[in-house]
């Protein structure tokens, strides 16, 4: 089955047009935009329901696919539970390690509402001994960032900690040299100006009680940040934009895109003579024609969001290519991944 971006257990902006506008003032200030250099990402799809995931080493505990309403997710069983993607490293490299200054990290969650005072996922990175010294932890009423041993504690605001458990939330991490911002669903909750981050890989772990859900979805590592260039003028022919994301197998926008689209319309809103097309991608998975249809659907769906957001109708216009356009080949997940997207050209 074809889809543009990442999936999620969610039915953020489907439903009425009211819900649909309360979700986009919800969102209204988010500034979150994925690194586009994906080097990692996996939403399960390709595993097999009962069984460890495939692209993923487990280094502590138990974790096994679970399949719902035809998706996939990772179920984290044990307390002590760690597990590392298996990215490959270049052996030309001169630095062997996949953790660079600037990247960007994404994932789903979901935390049974019989949980009290455990922890939910988090990701962590390792030293070159193995040992975690830095990460960020959820939590039903805080965020806990191990910056290299010493720990801060962020309280959710309470719209997010009264209404945590027994719901998936979207969990994303920005670094830049020693500055990140943690993001869940619509709320910045913290900026670290002096992160230490370790570089020899990173860890999703999760201490989980015996048959209560710790689940985890879609999970993104990219490199890179910060993709849509702000200024006076711009010059550039077209942005790729992998920060928009849909519902599974629909054209609804998922919540978490409003950073980038956000961006995209201060940009317009600043060079008030540019004109984008707004074109949708896919990678070849699927029937051709199929992937033709729901790819404009999804780009027409970004430009009439962006017309509701103030910008002009005359200075949009939305195509689907499907599959046409590949950015790599369609052989490896991380390839296909990074062919599932929208583009806005622009236009004289």
């Amino acid at each position: 089955m074809k889809k543009i971006a990442l999936l999620l257990f969610s039915a953020a902006f489907i439903g009425s047009s009211n819900a649909q506008n309360d979700n986009y003032k919800a969102y209204s200030n988010y500034d979150f935009q994925p690194g586009k250099n994906i080097i990692f990402e996996d939403d399960f799809s390709s595993d097999i329901d009962g069984e460890p995931p495939q692209k993923w080493k487990i280094t502590g505990g138990q974790v096994i696919i679970n399949k719902k309403e035809d998706r996939n997710y990772a179920n984290i069983l044990n307390f002590y539970t760690t597990l590392t993607p298996n990215i490959k490293i270049d052996p030309k490299a001169k630095v062997k390690t996949y953790i660079t200054d600037t990247f960007t990290i994404e994932f789903d969650f979901y935390l049974d509402e019989r949980y009290d005072s455990n922890n939910g996922p988090y990701i962590a990175f390792q030293n070159g001994g193995k040992e975690l010294k830095s990460g960020v932890y959820t939590s039903r009423s805080h965020i806990s960032i191990n910056n290299n041993g010493e720990n801060r504690e962020i309280a959710l605001p309470s719209e997010l900690a009264e209404n945590f458990l027994n719901k998936w939330h979207h969990l994303a991490i920005a670094y830049q040299k020693g500055l990140m911002k943690v993001y869940m669903d619509q709320f910045r909750i913290a900026v670290i100006s002096d992160m230490t981050i370790p570089t020899a890989g990173l860890v999703l772990g999760g201490d989980a009680s015996e048959g209560l859900p710790m689940l985890c979805s879609n999970f993104r590592y990219a490199q890179g940040g910060n993709m849509i260039s702000l200024g006076k003028k711009f010059t550039d022919t077209k942005i790729i934009a992998y920060g928009i994301q849909f519902d599974y197998n629909k054209a609804s926008i998922k919540p978490e895109s409003m950073g980038t689209i956000n961006a995209i319309k201060k940009l317009l809103d600043e060079n008030p003579d540019l004109k984008f097309e707004v074109g949708g991608h896919t990678d070849s998975d699927g029937e051709d024609a199929y992937n033709l249809d729901l790819s404009q659907k999804r780009a027409t769906a970004v430009r009439d969001l962006l017309i509701k957001l103030g910008i002009n109708a005359g200075r949009l216009s939305s195509k689907g290519y499907g599959e046409t356009k590949p950015l790599n080949p369609n052989i490896t997940a991380d390839d296909k991944a990074k062919n599932r997207r929208v583009e806005f050209v622009k236009q004289n």
